[in-house]
């Protein structure tokens, strides 16, 4: 049953970028709906609808999720939640790649990260048929209309059936009107480039490469982006952890895994820099994306609506072009980050 909503005030809503050469548009600042399918623990349904709800007051219009995501919670959430607003309004990604096919032999719970049933698995596929029954079985769940933006997830290891098969039966459905843009969500900032650079893809998702701990996005992805007129949707810039607090302390987390003992003192040095700039590190960890120019939107994974609302008060604040100049002086960032940075929040967004 769709939820009720109101319409977010007009001086909420945020400032949008389009995905050149598509007719799709996102707020800077994206809704990452993993958690709401339960990762790691359990988030109640009031809490993840809540959550929704609290994005969407503040003016967050680009919401994103993938069947892996609690082995179709997430999907179902976010559905359930959307579906009462207007269509036109908001924009949705979703993922192909993993199929759900009914569990053989279940445990009770997922293996991978989610506390949900593992009545289904996941299969991967990549074929031109897995593709079209991924997409059909993700509307089904969201009971939507339509998904926007369709990305490869995680195809490091199908690469050919990946960029052979599946890109172009996105394309085709792109070209019919059918999704309005495509690419591919990763972590490898190496193929991402291979898929703006070999395919038809129109933007990617990258996922923990291009934050203030690591920059290696601008060897291959940023470049290929910016020279094919493609696009960049920023994911993971907290890197599991280490950059979400204003005092990174031993024992959090990088990349998935416990940070190393230089990496939470480089953190720690980024942090200082950033209190004598009047900013915060988790603000600047979400503005820096913003210092390359094809990237269009910051997406950040929430559970909670507190959660929604420290993140958008963090995107809201001003970061000023004289830190990331501090950064490079100190050797905190690589010299080459652009200099031409929208760092300076839009006052609506």
């Amino acid at each position: 049953m769709a939820r009720p909503v109101t319409a977010a005030p007009r001086e909420h809503v945020p400032l949008r970028r389009t995905i050149p050469n598509t007719s799709v548009a996102v707020t800077e600042l994206g809704f990452g709906a993993s958690a709401i399918g339960n990762l790691y623990r359990v988030t109640p349904y009031d809490e993840a609808a809540a959550a929704v709800d609290a994005a969407w007051e503040a003016g967050l219009r680009y919401f994103d999720t993938a069947p892996h995501y609690g082995l179709g919670l997430s999907e179902r959430r976010l559905g359930v939640a959307l579906r009462g607003r207007p269509r036109e309004d908001f924009v949705l990604s979703s993922k192909v790649g993993r199929l759900l096919v009914p569990n053989e032999s279940p445990r009770g719970v997922d293996s991978e990260g989610f506390v949900v049933r593992d009545d289904l698995r996941r299969q991967w596929d990549f074929s031109r048929d897995g593709v079209l029954r991924s997409l059909e079985a993700s509307l089904e769940r969201t009971g939507l209309d339509r998904i926007d933006i369709v990305y490869l997830h995680d195809p490091d290891d199908h690469w050919r059936q990946a960029a052979e098969e599946a890109m172009p039966a996105l394309a085709k459905l792109r070209d019919q009107g059918v999704i309005g843009a495509i690419g591919a969500g990763m972590n490898r900032s190496a193929m991402l480039a291979r898929f703006l650079r070999e395919t038809a893809a129109d933007v990617v998702m990258l996922a923990g490469r291009y934050t203030l701990l690591d920059q290696s996005a601008l060897d291959d992805v940023l470049p290929a982006a910016r020279k094919h007129g493609k696009s960049v949707v920023a994911v993971g810039v907290f890197n599991s952890g280490l950059l979400s607090r204003d005092r990174p302390v031993p024992g959090m987390k990088y990349d998935y895994e416990d940070a190393p003992p230089e990496l939470v003192a480089r953190a720690l040095e980024i942090a200082e820099v950033c209190e004598r700039y009047g900013t915060s590190l988790p603000a600047a960890a979400i503005a820096f994306p913003y210092t390359h120019p094809s990237v269009v939107n910051v997406t950040l994974g929430v559970r909670t609506a507190d959660h929604v609302r420290r993140n958008v008060e963090l995107h809201r604040g001003t970061v000023p072009e004289a830190l990331w100049d501090e950064l490079r002086a100190q050797g905190l960032i690589r010299p080459d980050v652009p200099r031409a940075a929208l760092t300076a929040r839009d006052p609506t967004a």
